[in-house]
């Protein structure tokens, strides 16, 4: 069976760099595949031995983009497809292509950049929801290149759990499904031995696991998981994205993020990922 990733999302989000994954991963690629051609392309390149292909279709397509949640199930009959949707904040992409200089392919003299941008994301909102969502705003490319190698690692006729780490300060996640807030714990960041390591690092977990609202806390979000878990996997759900986030996203967040995938692991299709960890 032909193994599909279809890549789509907002303009400037990083599309292309997930191509470029794809095709360093041994995956036939085509970029801005009109969303009308993509049934008669999938026949062809079946019919001619492809097995690993990836495609980006996105609001370039114009009008027959509206058809691409259609085609998906369709096409997930007879191919295990997977869609990966990126998206950025519009801050984000103003100064994006502010450095570029590149047009945005939905701008013209009468519409700005930013009106542009606030229209293309109009026209994807069902899209998206279909998707795997990676918000890009705060990524690196070398970030956003690793987490696209984990998600094509994992089988897609299962639900993925994905936990991240963030800090509030820097926003929430836009693909957060769950959002938890940690940040009514002790903090780390104040014991100056501790500010520039991470919840991963044996200090910060043995400074965590001496207070017992953090333990208390970890089971809480836990067993929550635990409880409501089978009902949107019943939903038919590719991708539950739970996001756990504390002030800074260095300590606090990521020991829960690792402590709560490390038990789910043994359960689910589980990936971990820290958005500020650099």
């Amino acid at each position: 069976m032909m193994r599909l990733v279809l890549i789509s999302g907002l303009s400037g989000s990083g599309k292309s760099v997930v191509l470029n994954v794809l095709e360093d991963a041994g995956y036939y690629c085509i970029d801005n595949l009109p969303a009308n051609l993509l049934s008669q392309t999938i026949i062809f390149l079946e019919a001619s031995g492809y097995h690993k292909v990836g495609i980006t279709v996105d609001a370039r397509s114009g009008d027959s983009f509206l058809e691409l949640p259609e085609l998906v199930e369709q096409l997930r009959q007879h191919v295990d497809l997977r869609l990966i949707f990126l998206e950025s904040k519009t801050e984000t992409l103003v100064r994006r292509f502010s450095e570029t200089r590149r047009r945005h392919p939905l701008s013209s003299d009468e519409r700005s950049l930013r009106e542009a941008i606030v229209l293309e994301r109009e026209l994807l909102t069902e899209v998206a929801q279909i998707g795997h969502r990676i918000d890009t705003s705060d990524l690196s490319a070398n970030a956003l290149r690793g987490w696209v190698k984990d998600l094509i690692s994992v089988q897609s006729s299962r639900l993925t759990l994905l936990i991240t780490s963030f800090g509030f300060k820097h926003g929430i996640p836009l693909d957060a499904d769950l959002v938890f807030d940690v940040r009514c714990l002790p903090n780390p960041h104040y014991d100056p031995l501790l500010r520039p390591q991470t919840g991963r690092d044996a200090d910060v977990i043995a400074f965590l696991e001496a207070v017992p609202e953090v333990a208390e806390m970890l089971a809480d979000i836990q067993a929550y998981v635990t409880k409501w878990l089978p009902c949107y996997i019943r939903d038919n759900r590719a991708y539950l994205t739970v996001a756990i986030g504390c002030t800074g996203g260095q300590h606090r967040s990521v020991y829960f993020a690792e402590h709560l995938a490390a038990h789910f692991a043994t359960l689910e299709q589980t990936l971990v990922r820290h958005r500020e960890l650099r």
